[in-house]
């Protein structure tokens, strides 16, 4: 299981398990931002396009740059478990 917070390396914590929500009836299961239809591949997608996290905002004033920096913490704790198994 993920945990549910990610220290900085500048010391400071992010607890993301009241911000980034799992519904099985909203977006397929997928991990969302407090319950919009807004996930975390969606805005680790537009980052990756080379979306500031101040652009997200304001094209999407629903969502605040804490919601941003959850999403990253959420996809570095999901990183940190991911087991890989080798190939025989």
């Amino acid at each position: 299981m993920l945990g549910v917070l990610t220290r900085w390396r500048n010391g400071n914590i992010m607890i993301y398990k009241d911000i980034i929500t799992i519904d099985p009836d909203k977006r397929g299961g997928k991990p969302c931002i407090r319950g919009l239809r807004i996930t975390v591949y969606d805005v680790l997608g537009w980052l990756a396009n080379g979306m500031t996290p101040a652009e997200i905002v304001e094209d999407f004033p629903e969502l605040t740059h804490a919601d941003i920096m959850a999403c990253l913490a959420f996809a570095a704790d999901r990183e940190r478990t991911l087991t890989w198994i080798k190939a025989a």
